[in-house]
């Protein structure tokens, strides 16, 4: 999984995990049952769009508000392969990288636009946006945290940890 490549949909600042998965949703944990209202309340239709391997780009603080892992859950089961944001709430981070869903930091992902393909390579740290023949440059993901994508999160590479150990 070193490398990730989709079309884009784009989302503003400050998208709040509320936005993400709204909060009279949560009554379910099922990944499949918030899928269907993912982004609902940023774009009504937004679940019915997007297809697997579709990555978002948002402006500043995306996954700000509480810190429901909800957020990243619903997004990785609609099918998001990965959000790109010039910066994202901590606890959001966190959040997702623990539930498998690769995010990445770019300062530039404004220039990134609807609609775009690109293709974000884990190693070299880039995201190739491919329709504008434009390459960006962010920090690599640290070893473990890559590995904690590979396994899918931190729940599956803890069970992988201790069959091994």
């Amino acid at each position: 999984m070193n490398k990730i490549t989709g079309k884009v949909w784009c989302f503003g600042d400050n998208i709040d995990t509320d936005l993400i998965i709204a909060a009279r949703y949560l009554n379910s944990s099922d990944p499949h049952h918030l899928a269907k209202y993912v982004m609902e309340d940023a774009d009504g239709s937004f679940a019915s769009k997007v297809q697997p391997g579709d990555i978002i780009v948002a402006g500043e603080n995306f996954g700000c508000g509480s810190s429901r892992e909800h957020a990243p859950i619903a997004l990785k089961a609609a099918g998001v392969a990965a959000v790109i944001a010039p910066t994202f709430a901590r606890i959001f981070y966190r959040n997702a990288f623990n539930m498998g869903l690769p995010i990445f930091e770019l300062e530039e992902a404004s220039q990134i636009k609807e609609g775009d393909l690109i293709s974000v390579d884990l190693d070299k740290g880039t995201i190739e946006n491919i329709d504008k023949e434009k390459t960006y440059s962010f920090s690599p993901i640290p070893p473990f945290m890559q590995e904690l994508l590979a396994d899918g999160g931190l729940m599956n590479f803890a069970k992988k940890e201790a069959h091994n150990g």
